[in-house]
């Protein structure tokens, strides 16, 4: 019950907090104009709906720990200052790129620096071992050039998903929603015998309150997008989620499964092609999904049904059942996009005609 409570807190408080945000952006002309071929959207809408999930967020948390401190009495301080430090640069970041359309090498700065926070802090550099889908475990617990494998891990863990939320951020609702069934298969994943972490269970259901918030806003036809911070803040915060004790980095992976995978392929794709793998376009599967005859809903509740098939699907496996799961997952990805690919060239074909 107190679990609901807080969800329903964060939810209210990321409603309210949407129409103040969304008059700062118009204030300030932070907008996303529908100046470019990519953009899918026919009139200006306000950036900066990541901070009314910031704000939800971190409200919300600071009411819990008033009532309910005694539950994160096994948590440091440093962990929270480290999550919350992180998640206030990318907001800075994003804000900046939103209003000023920052080039790429300086877009990198703050997702880098919110991912050194979450390691200096120590968030998840105790983790020595990974689990072996195929039996046994990996082993961190040894250093490169001075530095901790397990802090390494956690570096290119965070920005890695950081990366795979910002660029999944392209069509009405996809990165929140996707990002919400990720928070929410987190909150039960952390709640089973297994895991048992209420700490993180606390966490992702009040984070999942506040993108739901913001969901309803976002979702299409959107009167507000997530913009630079917010995007970047989902994947920040899911892979906070996924380390702060451990165990649940697996089920993050599975649930952002079509969009890791997605945001690899495209990215490999353009530097084969010899351009910046930062260089947005329109490869991207929602957008193939859209060239093909899908609607921008039609195509996000496609891909919030796979995400949801695979979080629930991620509670009930053990390690070698995720492995298994993550190759249907990639054959699904390898289906979906031939199948647009094939299609998309029917389609051009038969105008050409």
């Amino acid at each position: 019950m107190l679990y609901v409570l807080f969800f329903i807190i964060a939810f209210v408080v990321s409603l309210l907090a949407v129409p103040v945000v969304k008059k700062a952006a118009w204030r300030f002309k932070v907008l996303d104009m529908p100046n470019d071929p990519r953009k899918i959207h026919t009139r200006p809408i306000p950036f900066l709906g990541g901070f009314a999930i910031f704000i939800s967020f971190f409200l919300t948390l600071l009411l819990y720990l008033k009532f309910f401190d005694h539950d994160f009495a096994v948590i440091p301080a440093r962990f929270f200052w480290g999550m919350f430090i992180g998640a206030s640069i990318l907001m800075i970041g994003g804000f900046l790129d939103d209003k000023y359309s920052l080039k790429p090498r300086l877009q990198i700065i703050s997702p880098v620096l919110a991912a050194l926070a979450v390691v200096y802090s120590g968030i998840g550099v105790g983790i020595t071992i990974l689990s072996n889908p195929l039996g046994g475990h990996f082993n961190l617990a040894f250093s490169v050039f001075g530095i901790s494998a397990s802090a390494i891990f956690i570096f290119i863990f965070v920005l890695g998903m950081i990366y795979t939320t910002k660029f999944l951020d392209g069509m009405d609702g996809l990165a929140s929603g996707i990002s919400a069934i990720a928070g929410l298969t987190l909150f039960f994943l952390s709640l089973t015998p297994r895991i048992s972490q209420s700490i993180t269970a606390s966490l992702a259901i009040i984070f999942t309150g506040a993108v739901v918030g913001f969901l309803v806003f976002n979702f299409n036809p959107a009167s507000i997008f997530l913009g630079e911070s917010g995007s970047t803040l989902l994947g920040f915060m899911l892979a906070v989620f996924s380390v702060l004790l451990g165990g649940k980095i697996a089920t993050a992976i599975l649930v952002m499964g079509i969009p890791i995978l997605d945001v690899a392929w495209v990215i490999a794709r353009r530097i084969w092609y010899g351009t910046s793998p930062f260089k947005a376009d329109r490869k991207h599967l929602h957008f193939r999904l859209l060239d093909i005859g899908f609607s921008q809903r039609q195509t996000v509740l496609i891909l919030y049904f796979i995400a949801a098939v695979f979080g629930v699907v991620t509670l009930f496996l053990q390690s070698l059942g995720k492995l298994i799961a993550l190759l249907i997952l990639i054959f699904v990805m390898a289906c979906l996009a031939v199948a647009s690919v094939v299609v998309y060239k029917e389609k051009t074909a038969a105008k050409s005609n």
